[in-house]
């Protein structure tokens, strides 16, 4: 699912009024038509009471075709039109006459001294349609007074679009109004603000309403971001072929580990070979050859001559894919080693951990990387690769401008880990909080690791490994809960995860025609 920019929605709007041969407020009319039907089909003629906030833009005449179909369906209906400029959208105006004209009269506030604001009740529903998209400067005054009563209230808030006080590409400052909605019902296509975490918080879940915008537009343009569902990682999907053998998905060396840490190398290891990975050798310190040898009999081990850390990289095998970094500890011979083998590799990477530290601290060094090569940093990792940020969108920015510059992808972790390659985000859906756990990384690690070794593209690798990753672990949590979750786990669940892609659906015709076995 794609992801659009502010000026790319607004250019969505306008063909698809010139080339349906409609009026804006025809446009505005199917949005409204769609938040009403969302919520009649919940409520069934429930006598709630539904206190509809109307800016004075055409999110607030969203507001108002959304009031009116609620008023026309015997709901008990409270609208509220906040006066804050003299300047008014020519389709607000238009609804707001039809919703007058059903002897509906919403009551307007415009911050004048003694106003009192509704009573809202924690049984209430709140639809909040006060700004939508466009919205350039930060609430102020009464408005902030309006939206803090809003959020005071503990009624379920329903935003329509956007949650009014956020913007399209910017944080919030810090207490500046912001509506907290329980559900965003966004028009056509998900909001890059949803899926970060400074602003991700103003929306406990979200869903997106085709309102039926110009699709030749839409699929032509090159999209913001891409949000990586099920349908977009099966298309990446590589089935095994009849007659291949072991050596047809590669040889995959990890390298990494160190006294106290093997068992980063463990995880790594074993994931790598769970999600297909032809061959494995891990190259550690001589203290986890028995460790490994026992605990993962897949795979081949090459120790170092030092026993705690790695103090040299020396191998007699030409690898397909080599994973660094996990476990492998800053230990100046192993800076010096890893140094050296940046010098003389031409293999493709995926880096992690303390490799991605050892490259923030001896910058020279990521001149030597491979293109392509994936780096998979967690926060910390990544602001000392690349610096302090303001809010996401400034991080956003700058991990765009170091992945061009040094043409890697560049994986950035969290609760939507997002992928960058060629200035393009790729944005993954899965995962779960009880993957903030030791090891998850590792592992991930691994994964894209044993990807890359099958042949798949660097980029392809990230993102598929990615998805793979959380689904993995959210079929891990179903079965334990999020606090139980461990990182062995999400590798025990990698197959399910991988099956899941062909799962039918439990309602599916195939499924309930099905013959029972005898």
């Amino acid at each position: 699912m794609n992801i659009f920019s502010l000026e790319q929605i607004r250019e969505a709007d306008r063909l698809t009024i010139l080339n349906q041969n409609i009026t804006s407020n025809a446009l505005m009319e199917r949005a409204g038509m769609k938040v009403f039907e969302w919520l009649h089909r919940r409520l069934q003629g429930n006598p709630v009471t539904i206190h509809v906030f109307c800016g004075i833009g055409n999110n607030g005449g969203d507001g108002l075709v959304v009031a009116r179909h609620l008023v026309e369906s015997g709901y008990h209906v409270k609208t509220y039109v906040l006066d804050f400029s003299k300047k008014r959208s020519d389709d607000f105006l238009l609804n707001l006459d039809r919703i007058k004209s059903m002897k509906h009269w919403p009551e307007h506030f415009s911050g004048e001294k003694g106003e009192e604001l509704p009573e809202l009740k924690k049984e209430d529903i709140i639809v909040d349609a006060i700004f939508g998209v466009g919205l350039n400067r930060p609430p102020s005054g009464w408005l902030g007074d309006v939206i803090a009563h809003i959020n005071n209230s503990g009624a379920f808030v329903l935003s329509v679009d956007m949650p009014s006080g956020l913007f399209m590409h910017a944080a919030p400052e810090k207490g500046a109004p912001v509506v907290r909605a329980a559900h965003t019902l966004t028009f056509q296509a998900p909001k890059l603000v949803f899926l970060l975490p400074d602003t991700g918080i103003y929306t406990d879940s979200w869903e997106v309403m085709d309102i039926g915008l110009d699709a030749a537009y839409l699929q032509s343009v090159e999209p913001e971001a891409v949000l990586i569902g099920k349908g977009e990682a099966l298309s990446l999907y590589t089935p095994r072929k009849k007659f291949s053998h072991k050596g047809t998905y590669g040889h995959a060396l990890l390298i990494g580990g160190s006294y106290g840490k093997i068992g980063a190398l463990y995880l790594a290891g074993k994931a790598c070979l769970t999600v297909g990975a032809g061959l494995l050798t891990a190259y550690v310190p001589k203290c986890g050859y028995t460790v490994l040898q026992t605990a993962l009999p897949e795979g081949m081990v090459l120790t170092d001559a030092n026993e705690d850390h790695i103090s040299t990289i020396a191998f007699d095998m030409t690898p397909t894919v080599i994973g660094i970094g996990v476990g492998l500890g800053k230990h100046r011979a192993t800076v010096d080693a890893f140094k050296a083998f940046l010098r003389k590799n031409s293999t493709p990477l995926v880096i992690d951990a303390d490799a991605l530290n050892i490259l923030s601290e001896h910058r020279d060094l990521l001149e030597l990387l491979p293109p392509q090569s994936v780096l998979t940093p967690h926060p910390g990792e990544l602001e000392r690769l690349i610096g302090t940020w303001k809010d996401d969108f400034g991080k956003l920015e700058m991990s765009k401008e170091f992945a061009k510059k040094y043409d890697i992808v560049l994986v950035i972790k969290g609760a939507h880990t997002i992928s960058i390659y060629d200035n393009k985000l790729y944005i993954n859906t899965t995962g779960n909080p009880g993957m903030a756990t030791g090891g998850s990384g590792d592992v991930l690690t691994g994964m894209i690791t044993g990807l890359m070794s099958q042949g798949y593209p660097a980029l392809h690798a990230a993102v598929f490994g990615v998805y793979l990753h959380g689904k993995a672990g959210d079929i891990a949590a179903s079965g334990t809960g999020y606090e139980a979750l461990i990182a062995s786990g999400i590798i025990a669940a990698v197959g399910e995860a991988y099956m899941d892609f062909f799962a039918r659906p439990e309602n599916s015709p195939e499924k309930e025609q099905a013959p029972e076995s005898n």
